[in-house]
């Protein structure tokens, strides 16, 4: 690898956990995400994206067109006046051609600083914690030896709030677009004088020379984004909004000396207002809140202190996994990048990225579960709110809605139900989180089906629920009904459509479907073992051994009727007939029943593990990670559904979907494959991609949902990036698999499964608020077993460090062998 090729667009700047774009025009927009808790922001390298507050369907504050041309239009933008040049700090979306550029991504901020003809432009964007504000600091430098006097205009278009609305309402919506302006600030108002209670605001810390309120006035009636009138002008128009589209812009005069700095701080807000506080007069909106919201940030000091509170914050976080290696690119992965994708996935689930609109898709059931295992180390007061939330959707069969919106935290169908493996996922994120808390009391809860607070049971009880929905769904084979689809929701085996108008996924299933899903089976099996250690744990024995011999019967279904010979089954039809066998013509092998079955150690003494993932390294995976199956679909089958609807290699039909390839890893350490699991690990996670940054497209500092496989025409290019359960189940395969420092109910494991080439290496965890500094050293060139453990100088029984009391530290020494 040349540097050339790892700096062609940026660079990883460790020491700061940023991500320094050097070129603006990236291969696709390179995004991050400000804002953790109510408030949050979408802001790519040339300043586009948008906010909202919660929810980004249902309050979005400013506007943005997906799949527009050029793509990531519309955003937060800047433009400045200098003389007779006209530019942008972000390079879009004037698109002048900048003297200098850089945009750094880093942990809930970016900054991005253009620099042109002997001045620079560099603003912070950020959120302060637990603030409904959006902070962009504007700093301009005068890099030259005369006076500059410059104009500076900002533009935000503001969004009717509900963003699917937004763009398909127009006959009511050029129609109802209301703003105010006060002093510095403008507000926005839609809708506010009938039945919504909020409102949002676009403030600058100095006095303004000018403003605009309405697009077609600031841009000017045939122009785009990238030739507004009131730029080429110079001076604002004071237009008003009524209707059509209103925005916010401000319009200032700058006179800057040789060598003076000048801050400029804009804030963007989300307020709401008590019914009988919401007018300061007929008409007029109550600013109070607003007004002490922008005082709180209107000076560089007090800028400074939030940001500092910022970094202060992600400090914390971050110092809870530290791994250190001889491998930079093995330490950013787990200390910074892959954690911090974490916290974005927890936060958004699948609603709101640029390949996910925000609008169709909220909380998931089974995702917001798979990505709280990744995040709960970090804030597990918010991962136990979360799963609370989530067994408030489940229904009492123990069945589920497949997704929420997270304003109302109430289950929805927009997308389909009946996905059978949704309950088992709910088992899994609470066995997880009583083992990173021992918080038990969580499991006492009185939670709601269906939120219906006279419909309740305790959260042990939800629990119960999951399991026996499995065992109550059995097909004639004995293995779990797969209903609309398993987690491959493109897997749509009862559905059968030939409507091209129809979702597979909310289209009904064909009645009496027969169809049975080994991945489920195989996943019944592990977090069903999962359920049975926490029975046992809190001395339910008659309910451990009730579900263990559900759990034993399942893994005789599956060696009887889930084995193909050299690979675990896919799946049954709807006719009965095998998916993912020798027999067939196309996709003779899938990775998801792999996957589970392997992480369960279903068939481990037979030899079906190693057999399985044998097959897997033989037939599925490739250069750039394991595809989905093999060979791909060449045509659409009926009877599987969306699967066969894309092209070889991309997505679910031969295409490498990165969620599932950590499913592997683990697989290959229960066998005590630390090689090949670490082989696996380095082929998808963004830090060894270094080469590839061109090809994949997307950002080289997260993971992608999708990577297209060897039989794609263009192999190797990455998809839906951020949003995807990839990272929480990489994070959980390279730090408890891998590098083995994993979570029990009575403290800390340490197992490794390392490649045999590995020495040693240390580990620093914070683990019920004792600080554990591991130090694992591998003198005979082992993959796996440890042969000591020694904690402060004495040796320890097995490889479960102690408790301690909470605060202090404690070293160990680990030496496998």
């Amino acid at each position: 690898m040349s540097i050339q090729a790892e700096r062609q667009y940026g660079y990883f700047d460790d020491a700061h956990r940023e991500y320094v774009i050097t070129e603006p025009k990236t291969p696709y927009p390179w995004i991050n995400y400000l804002g953790d808790t109510a408030f949050f922001s979408l802001l790519s390298n040339t300043g586009g994206g948008y906010s909202f507050y919660k929810d980004a369907k249902f309050r979005r504050l400013t506007r943005y067109r997906y799949n527009n041309v050029p793509v990531d239009t519309g955003g937060k933008y800047f433009y400045i006046k200098d003389g007779d040049v006209a530019w942008s700090p972000g390079w879009k979306p004037m698109r002048t051609p900048l003297d200098k550029y850089e945009c750094r991504h880093g942990m809930g901020y970016s900054r991005i600083t253009g620099e042109k003809n002997g001045l620079r432009s560099s603003v912070l964007f950020f959120v302060p914690r637990n603030e409904d504000i959006e902070i962009q600091q504007m700093t301009l430098t005068n890099l030259s030896d005369e006076i500059k006097t410059i104009k500076v205009f900002s533009l935000v278009e503001w969004c009717l709030w509900n963003a699917e609305d937004d763009m398909t309402n127009f006959q009511r919506n050029f129609s109802t677009g209301q703003v105010e302006v006060k002093d510095s600030v403008i507000y926005h108002k839609t809708e506010y004088r009938e039945r919504r209670n909020h409102y949002a605001f676009y403030s600058v810390n100095q006095k303004v020379d000018g403003f605009d309120t309405d697009r077609d006035g600031f841009l000017g009636e045939h122009n785009g984004f990238d030739t507004p009138a009131v730029v080429d002008k110079g001076e604002s128009n004071y237009s008003i909004a009524h209707g059509w589209s209103p925005v916010a812009s401000h319009y200032l005069e700058i006179i800057l000396a040789p060598g003076e700095v000048k801050e400029l701080i804009f804030t963007l807000g989300y307020v709401e207002m008590p019914e009988d506080q919401k007018w300061e007069e007929p008409g007029i909106i109550n600013k109070s809140k607003a007004r002490d919201m922008i005082d709180r940030f209107n000076s560089v000091d007090q800028v400074h202190l939030a940001f500092r509170e910022l970094k202060d914050y992600w400090d914390h976080l971050l110092n809870k996994y530290i791994v250190t290696t001889d491998d930079p690119r093995l330490n950013r992965g787990v200390n910074i990048w892959n954690q911090y994708q974490n916290m974005v996935t927890f936060n958004m689930s699948r609603s709101a990225s640029y390949f996910e609109s925000g609008i169709g898709r909220g909380m998931g059931f089974r995702d917001s579960n798979q990505d709280l295992i990744g995040f709960v180390h970090l804030v597990p007061e918010r991962a136990r709110q979360r799963i609370l939330d989530i067994a408030a959707t489940q229904f009492e069969d123990g069945s589920a809605y497949h997704q929420y919106q997270p304003l109302t935290k109430r289950g929805n169908a927009a997308i389909g139900g009946n996905f059978n493996d949704d309950p088992m996922w709910l088992v899994q994120a609470v066995t997880v989180y009583l083992k990173e808390t021992g918080d038990f009391s969580i499991l006492d809860e009185s939670v709601p089906f269906d939120n219906d607070e006279n419909n309740c049971a305790t959260l042990f009880e939800h629990l119960g629920r999951s399991f026996n929905f499995v065992t109550r769904n059995l097909g004639e084979h004995g293995l779990p009904l797969i209903g609309r689809a398993d987690w491959n929701d493109c897997l749509n085996l009862n559905c059968f459509s030939m409507e091209p108008n129809e979702s597979f996924q909310t289209t009904e299933n064909r009645e009496g479907g027969r169809a049975e899903s080994v991945m489920i089976a195989g996943q019944f099996v592990l977090f069903g073992n999962d359920y049975v250690e926490l029975c046992r744990y809190r001395d339910q024995h008659e309910e451990a051994e009730r579900a263990s011999g559900h759990i034993d019967a399942m893994i005789e279904a599956i060696k009887k009727h889930g084995w193909d010979g050299e690979w675990f089954l896919r799946a049954y039809d709807a006719f009965g007939k095998k998916i993912g066998t020798h027999e067939a013509e196309e996709s003779k092998i899938f990775i998801e029943s792999q996957g589970f079955c392997t992480m369960a150690g279903v068939g481990l003494k037979e030899g079906l593990v190693s057999k399985s993932l044998d097959s897997v390294n033989k037939y599925l995976a490739c250069d750039y990670g394991i595809v989905l199956n093999y060979p791909a679909f060449t045509r659409y089958y009926v009877e599987y559904g969306e699967i066969s609807t894309y092209p070889q290699g991309y997505k679910e039909n031969g295409g490498i979907f990165c969620h599932n390839n950590p499913w592997i890893m683990i697989g290959e350490t229960v066998q005590g494959n630390g090689d090949r699991a670490f082989e696996y690990y380095t082929k998808i996670a963004p830090a060894y991609q270094d080469d590839k940054v061109r090809l994949h497209k997307t950002e080289p500092y997260v993971y992608a949902q999708m990577i297209a496989g060897k039989e794609a025409a263009t192999p190797g290019q990455a998809k839906n990036s951020w949003l995807t359960g990839t990272a929480a189940w990489n994070y959980v395969a390279i730090t408890q698999a891998i590098l083995g420092i994993k979570p029990q109910y009575d403290g800390l494991q340490v197992d490794p499964c390392i490649p045999k080439a590995w020495t040693h290496y240390s580990v620093v965890r914070q683990f019920r608020d004792v600080t554990y500094h591991i130090d694992i050293f591998n003198p005979k060139s082992v993959s796996k077993g440890v042969t000591s453990v020694v904690v402060d100088g004495e040796p320890i029984t097995g490889n479960i460090l102690p408790m301690f009391e909470p605060g202090t530290e404690h070293r160990v020494t680990v030496t496998m062998g």
